[in-house]
């Protein structure tokens, strides 16, 4: 935010959970007044109950750096979710998950017309995949249905996403503060979250969702939950979620260290924005960090 003042920044959020709809509070999404100043996207993406994966997060956030570099802005890609990051940056296939009961369908519908059939509705969607794949083939063609009923994209797309993902020209910065503060941090933040709504935001999303929202899974949630089927105190509750959300820090750490060519913020104090924006023209940079600027 503090770098949209000096440039033309539009944000997009690279978090696995700040895509869910009504999961604001636990997932620290930015606030409508700073949505109003800096345009951020991929927010708000989907409902709790619908499976979401980094594959599908990369396609919708390339066209939103084409789109934003369009306009002569630039993409600031902003968060914690690494998998998400690398499947922008450096190509992931990610298919979804097997589901039996598309495939017990196809396999019936090859039953009643001929695994000809499938492969024929296969071609209609996906003509290269269909070239490939034998017309009595049901397992491929089936897999190949099965994605694209899935995600509503060609497997064929999805390996070309792939291929083509390496030709982003990115430069990283990566903020790594001491644990010790990072834990207090984080202390911090999910007190604020408290303060501000977690659990009334929890309860109201599984009243509306149930046991269907996977989303609720994720940290903090996950704690709140417990404490509303009375598993944890609330006390107990606060205490956990703490404490799982720095052992992910942890993860996010270790993962972020073998980010080749990143600028790595290893202090107390984060840099001042001068110091950025001259990073991210190529310029020197403070010292006191270690890693050498990628080209910008």
């Amino acid at each position: 935010m503090a770098i949209a003042r000096v440039l033309p920044v539009e944000i997009v959020c690279c978090d696995s959970q700040q895509v869910y709809t009504g999961m604001d509070v636990g997932t620290g999404k930015p606030t409508a007044a700073e949505r109003a100043a800096v345009p951020h996207h991929l927010l708000d993406v989907v409902p709790p109950t619908e499976t979401f994966h980094a594959a599908r997060w990369a396609a919708l956030a390339r066209p939103a750096i084409e789109q934003i570099t369009a306009r002569g802005r630039v993409p600031v890609v902003v968060g914690g979710t690494g998998l998400y990051l690398r499947a922008l940056t450096g190509g992931l296939f990610e298919a979804p998950p097997p589901a039996e009961h598309i495939r017990e369908r196809h396999r019936e519908e090859a039953r009643r017309d001929g695994v000809e059939a499938l492969h024929a509705r296969l071609a209609a969607i996906d003509p290269d995949t269909a070239r490939r794949v034998q017309p009595r083939d049901l397992v491929r063609i089936s897999r190949a249905l099965e994605i694209f009923e899935q995600t509503g994209v060609p497997i064929s797309e999805l390996h070309r996403r792939q291929a083509r993902a390496g030709d982003l020209l990115t430069s990283t910065l990566v903020l790594d503060p001491p644990l010790a503060l990072l834990r207090e941090r984080i202390g911090r933040r999910f007190d604020g979250m408290m303060a501000s709504g977690l659990l009334e935001e929890t309860r109201d999303l599984r009243a509306r969702f149930g046991g269907e929202a996977r989303a609720l899974g994720a940290l903090g949630y996950k704690q709140m939950v417990e404490h509303l089927e009375g598993v944890l105190t609330l006390d107990q509750a606060v205490a956990a979620a703490k404490a799982a959300t720095v052992a992910y820090a942890r993860r996010q750490r270790n993962w972020f260290r073998k980010e080749a060519g990143a600028w790595r913020v290893e202090s107390e104090s984060e840099p001042d924005v001068g110091s950025v924006v001259r990073w991210w023209r190529g310029g020197a940079v403070v010292s006191g960090v270690s890693g050498a600027p990628a080209p910008a």
